[in-house]
């Protein structure tokens, strides 16, 4: 008998799914949640599920769709800069993609760049958009999973192509020159390096932090390589006195790193959008909200000026802080979501 487990295998694909949707890894895992209940009570009261695939995608997709209807208005009351939820994994894309291009464009699309692109469409546009560029469903597919007829997928996607095209970010091809760039701007930033560090930053280079009223964060985008260098070189120099740390790690499919505090709690995630040999921009997320899944959060944010002396790249081991005199707060959880997305 077919039991809701047997479909365990697709739950990548909607948790994938339902995050570039939303953004945030804990409502694409209630998401998720609700569509294996759904599927749950289908089996129930007997219905026949002929592709077990088409039917979740199309219960995640239908549910993300919803959830951004009613979330439109909290986004747009969101203060200040917003970010999505850092996805922290040790793999950019899926296992099962064999092909480098192809490992590189999916992780291009959870970049924290591209996922804050499509706050700029409407659920619906964002779904047909992600559905067909990133998850290569037919039209035909993607009309049977949104209820909208065919024709109307075409214009919905070539809408939202031609707003996105534009703006959609470019990043590294080659992992290793994304992360000889990210060592660099790491031991640069932690040594004082203004001279090397202003060598790796882009002319325009942009800093962006998503303190959602909580946390400490700039009130707008910095932009500019002098200041933003002087700004990462002041906030690390305090750092260092108060001692703060960070765990290089992959973020968003991105280079960047998990911040501790020096009790081991989680204090900012930071991630760095790299091309052409230079960084683009530094992104920041320090809303304890958006922590959480990384483990105990830290009080730091409340603060001014905190930032932290880095170690070097690329990171053995993402999740795992170095130790503490502190035994109150353990060492961070494995961290939930989508490894593989």
């Amino acid at each position: 008998m077919t039991t809701p487990e047997s479909y365990m295998e697709f739950r990548p694909l909607m948790f994938s799914i339902a995050y570039r949707m939303t953004g945030s890894i804990s409502d694409a895992e209630d998401i998720v949640q609700e569509a294996f209940l759904r599927l749950t009570r289908a089996l129930r009261d007997g219905a026949s599920i002929t592709s077990p695939k088409a039917y979740l995608a199309t219960v995640t997709t239908r549910l993300a769709i919803s959830h951004l209807r009613s979330a439109r208005v909290r986004r747009e009351a969101y203060v200040g800069s917003w970010l999505p939820e850092p996805l922290v994994t040790d793999e950019l894309a899926p296992a099962t993609v064999p092909d480098p291009a192809e490992r590189a464009e999916m992780s291009d699309s959870l970049s924290m760049a591209f996922l804050v692109l499509l706050e700029s469409l409407t659920p619906t546009e964002r779904a047909v958009f992600l559905l067909h560029e990133v998850f290569g469903y037919d039209y035909a597919e993607i009309a049977e999973i949104t209820g909208k007829s065919e024709p109307n997928c075409r214009q919905i996607f070539a809408r939202a192509r031609h707003h996105i095209h534009e703006g959609k970010p470019r990043f590294e091809a080659s992992r290793e020159q994304r992360d000889e760039v990210a060592r660099r701007f790491f031991d640069a930033v932690s040594g004082g390096d203004l001279s090397s560090l202003l060598d790796l930053l882009a002319p325009d280079v942009a800093m962006i932090g998503d303190g959602g009223g909580k946390g400490v964060a700039l009130a707008e985008p910095m932009h500019g390589s002098v200041r933003v260098a002087r700004f990462l070189l002041g906030l690390f120099r305090r750092a260092e006195k108060e001692g703060t740390y960070a765990v290089p790690a992959l973020v968003n499919g991105q280079a960047g790193a998990v911040a501790y505090d020096a009790q081991g709690r989680v204090a900012s995630v930071f991630a760095l959008d790299i091309a052409d040999g230079l960084v683009q921009a530094v992104r920041s997320v320090v809303n304890p909200d958006k922590l959480q899944h990384l483990g105990p959060t830290s009080d730091l944010y409340l603060r001014r000026d905190r930032d932290l002396p880095w170690r070097s790249w690329p990171p053995t081991s993402p999740r795992r802080p170095r130790p503490t005199r502190s035994s109150k707060a353990s060492l961070p959880p494995r961290t939930r979501g989508c490894a593989s997305c």
